[in-house]
């Protein structure tokens, strides 16, 4: 068979598309970073055949400024008083980068800022310049939220009827407006409501903005360009699976005659390495798109492509598509983009549940959902530092519900090899018209309208990237059928051909079908071995969105987020309303979380016992998610075809949902999650006791020897088994003849298993300890609700709290290994003063005064020793002031405390 896809140029407009988006406005040192400021809202000079972003804005809110709208448009207009913007900015976003609020990312102080300022329209204001003459000149644009009043040079273009929703695109010709020198472009930008607009919220996730986000979080861009405007350059990619042998690519682009003349064009350039030349004849006001296929260039005919692959199973290749138009010889415009040539499939199984084949094989989606800034500030390096995560989690696949981030993301997934999955948000106005327990209000005739752009928009942008997977046109609930056929319709206008999902839940729509997917939870806590069970959130099926909910941050990052009042509220007052956890009254407090902690391993008897026991519950919990559906993927009958943690990330400072917290770092569900999913693991089943080793390589492991060996928690050993000459498939899954016994030799209550997996010379190549119970975590079934299974009974883990400290001798050392950065290698030794061993001991790198350095990859971490054992691992992180030495900070379950010197 022969498989499908397709890329478009950023200068495509027949569909609306975007352009890259959000806020220039960084947040407050998330990475240990300073935050970025706006730049200065000077006139951007616009050049023939460009597109110009504007560098940034003047803003004020129209409650403050009593002047004409014509008098606010005009070029001159004193902004004496006003805000500095970037180029995408949110209100907010501005006020917060002017010092106008306190940093809302800590304790309430979000509370402390003013709703009401929001409630009016603001002014955005920029001026720019244009060089030549004989040209056009075109406002371009999109991210509007909600919606604009648009002014260039005191008239007035577009009315806020025209201009609305966040993901339509815009394009003006404002070619008779234009004068020399200095031209100004305002916007008076629209409150916003994700009840009553298409266009961002942000549901049960954290305490929404008090401007909802209202601004311009794309670029506006003046594009000048000759008599025939580029716009809707794409390739579409036809390759040949399972062969790879051949691909054919066929080019698009769309040429409008702007001039009132007929004109001849030549469209030249090349699409990777074929030469392309079409000639064209247009009449005035002429649009022809112009279609290139290998049947009249044969040189887009490809033998043995460079094929794009995810990450870990192949490499990420990109090839250039440039195009040029020329009238009488002289360059009118152009366009240039990336391209990569893959196939997507996700045929529906026997079992109900999506698979998705990438180049003709199947892959088991592990995933996790992304979310922006909460202010839509867009920090590229930031960005990629969170990308650089998703890899480094072993993690293939990030779920956008909504919030469809700027170009520059995608570019990020194209370049690490990152699947995504976006498309349209609950519970809000987006489906407003099928989900009635959602807080969205109905649709009239004008937001059909906006819907349609909307899809047509994305589709012709999101396209540009092989890392786009599907576009779920439906989240919680598809969309009906008017919907559905409005949204296809302008899906295949844009040439979309990898699958349409009609939900995320398991609904189905009339044209699309079964979604093949479910939402069935959790949300909230639920013991580890709740994943092993194929029944609501378990592992089988592809499950969109699933996690056990809280997720509390190092103390690093809880000093910096709440006040120390709410650090003693955190542990003493389970059933108190937590503000950094949800507006959600469903998740509002931690109660179910605290609930499980206390009686799985004890009752807290501090804040720092309490966070040890929370990392440990996360790290077991995470862990025991992602390996299940590993394990399960191989299954004869329901198996697991994907997964989507939920989530990656939080947009402030959170308490739940978040495998990596705001600041970037990383506490036990990060590292449980980097375990659960190496390139060749060992693990254990909650459910029937055996160890399966699952290799997620692309090649095969053969004379491999799995151990498992029990201890009591003093470190007495009670079994010890070890199965020999073991081979795993690449990709697959191993169930050795190693089950565990179902009665546990030794005293009842709590035990350790260390699972060991080495190769022919002994070498480990996969170390997993796991704390367990003779007394078993039990569900009560028969009263679960969406968000979590009740536990009637819990596992008895107490008897970790009887653990000896044990003190590890550590040496750490700093090298430069690249510009701007250093890797430190770190070897933790127990020196068997005691047969106890050290569980979970966790490393972190600091500074002098014991700020963590961040970002930072650890090669390993919260690792556990024996006696006499050893381990060496080694953090790549950016490198530290020349002057200083970084640190090494050990800490963990009953490892004592040291810190020392990395120089």
């Amino acid at each position: 068979m022969r498989g499908r896809s397709v890329v478009s140029g950023p200068l495509g407009l027949l569909f609306l598309f975007f352009l890259a988006s959000a806020s220039a406005l960084a947040p407050a040192g998330p990475a240990g970073r300073g935050a970025t400021g706006p730049p200065a809202a000077g006139a951007a000079a616009v050049a023939r055949g460009s597109g110009t972003p504007l560098a940034g804005f003047m803003i004020q809110s129209t409650a403050r400024v009593a002047d004409p709208a014509a008098e606010v448009s005009s070029p001159g207009y004193p902004t004496k008083g006003w805000y500095r913007a970037g180029p995408r900015s949110t209100v907010l976003a501005a006020l917060l980068a002017a010092g106008i609020h306190p940093d809302p990312f800590r304790s309430t102080q979000q509370k402390l800022i003013p709703a009401a300022d929001f409630a009016v329209p603001w002014w955005y204001r920029s001026d720019f310049s244009v060089d030549g003459r004989g040209t056009r000149t075109h406002l371009d644009f999109s991210g509007v939220t909600s919606a604009a009043d648009v002014f260039v040079n005191g008239r007035q273009v577009r009315t806020a009827s025209a201009v609305a929703g966040t993901y339509t695109r815009h394009e003006l010709d404002i070619t008779a407006l234009i004068r020399p020198g200095t031209n100004t472009v305002a916007f008076r930008i629209r409150p916003n409501d994700p009840r009553k607009h298409l266009t961002v919220g942000w549901l049960d996730w954290l305490q929404p903005p008090p401007d909802r986000n209202m601004g311009i979080v794309r670029d506006v861009v003046v594009r000048h360009s000759g008599p025939v405007a580029l716009r809707d350059a794409h390739v579409v990619t036809d390759l040949a699976v399972p062969s790879l042998a051949s691909a054919d690519l066929t080019v698009k682009a769309r040429l409008r005659n702007d001039s009132s003349r007929t004109v001849t064009a030549v469209l030249s350039g090349t699409a990777g390495p074929a030469a392309l030349r079409r000639q064209v004849t247009l009449a005035p006001g002429e649009s022809r798109t112009v279609v290139c296929s290998p049947a009249d260039h044969p040189g887009l005919h490809v033998p043995a492509p460079r094929v794009w692959w995810p990450a870990g199973t192949g490499g990420q290749p990109l090839h250039d598509l440039d195009l040029t138009v020329a009238v009488d010889g002289v360059t009118s415009d152009t366009a240039r983009t990336a391209f990569g040539i893959r196939d997507v499939q996700a045929p529906v199984n026997a079992d109900g549940a999506r698979q998705y084949r990438i180049n003709g094989r199947p892959l088991l989606v592990k995933g996790a959902a992304w979310s922006p800034d909460e202010f839509l500030r867009w920090d590229p390096g930031y960005a990629e530092d969170r990308m650089q995560y998703v890899r480094d989690l072993g993690l293939n696949t990030l779920r956008l519900e909504g919030h469809l981030e700027p170009d520059e993301f995608f570019e990020l997934a194209d370049r690490y090899g990152i699947l995504t999955l976006p498309g349209w948000e609950c519970c809000t106005k987006w489906e407003g018209e099928v989900n009635r327990e959602g807080s969205g209000e109905e649709w009239d005739a004008a937001d059909h309208a906006v819907a349609r752009a909307s899809m047509a928009a994305e589709a012709a942008r999101l396209r540009n990237h092989p890392s786009v997977i599907s576009f779920l046109i439906g989240s919680d609930a598809a969309p009906n059928a008017e919907i559905e056929a409005e949204y296809l319709q302008a899906l295949r206008a844009a040439d979309w051909n990898v699958p349409v999902i009609p939900a995320a839940s398991e609904e189905s729509a009339p044209v699309t079908g079964r979604s093949g997917m479910r939402m069935t939870g959790p949300y909230d806590w639920v013991p580890p071995g709740y994943w092993y069970d194929k029944r609501e959130g378990g592992a089988t099926g592809f499950n969109s969105e699933t996690s056990a909910g809280p997720s509390i941050p190092t103390l690093d990052t809880l000093r910096r987020m709440l006040t120390p009042d709410e650090l003693e509220t955190l542990w003493k007052q389970p059933s108190a309303p937590q503000y950094h956890r949800s507006p959600s009254s469903v998740f509002s407090t931690l109660t179910l979380f605290n609930a499980a902690l206390a009686g799985r391993y004890g009752s807290p008897a501090d804040l720092d016992d309490y966070l040890r026991k929370a990392q440990l519950a996360r790290y077991e919990n995470v862990r025991a998610q992602f390996e299940a559906y590993s394990r399960n993927a191989e299954d004869t009958t329901a198996p697991a075809t994907g997964v989507i943690y939920w989530m990656l990330n939080s947009g402030w400072t959170s308490l739940h949902w978040q495998l990596v917290d705001r600041y970037l770092d990383q506490n036990g569900a990060y590292f449980g999650a980097k375990k659960a999913n190496e390139p060749l693991h060992v693990q254990y089943g909650y459910d029937n006791r055996t160890v399966s080793i699952v290799n997620n390589r692309p090649t095969a492991a053969s004379g491999l020897n799995a151990r498992v060996t029990l201890f009591t928690t003093d470190g007495t050993e009670t079994y010890d088994r070890t199965v020999t000459g073991v081979h795993v498939e690449a990709r697959g899954v191993t169930s050795t003849s190693l089950t565990l016994p179902a009665t546990v030799p030794g005293p009842a209550g709590t035990y350790l298993a260390r699972l060991l997996l080495t190769d022919t010379t002994g070498r480990e190549l996969s170390r997993n300890v796991y704390w367990l119970s003779t007394r078993v975590d039990v569900l009560d079934h028969a009263h679960g609700d969406w968000y979590h299974t009740p536990t009637s009974s819990y596992a008895d883990l107490t008897g970790l709290g009887s653990m000896s400290k044990v003190p590890l001798r550590v040496t750490a050392a700093t090298e430069r290994t690249a510009a701007g950065t250093s890797t430190t290698t770190v070897t933790l030794r127990h020196p068997g003063t005691t047969k106890t061993p050290a569980l979970l001991t966790d490393v972190d790198l600091v500074s002098a005064d014991g700020t963590p350095l961040l970002p930072v990859r650890w090669s390993d971490n919260q690792s556990s020793l024996w006696p006499g054992e050893s381990v060496t691992l080694k953090a790549t992180h950016r490198t530290v002031d020349p002057h200083g030495t970084p640190r090494v900070r050990v800490s963990g379950w009953n490892a004592r405390a040291v810190t020392v010197p990395a120089g």
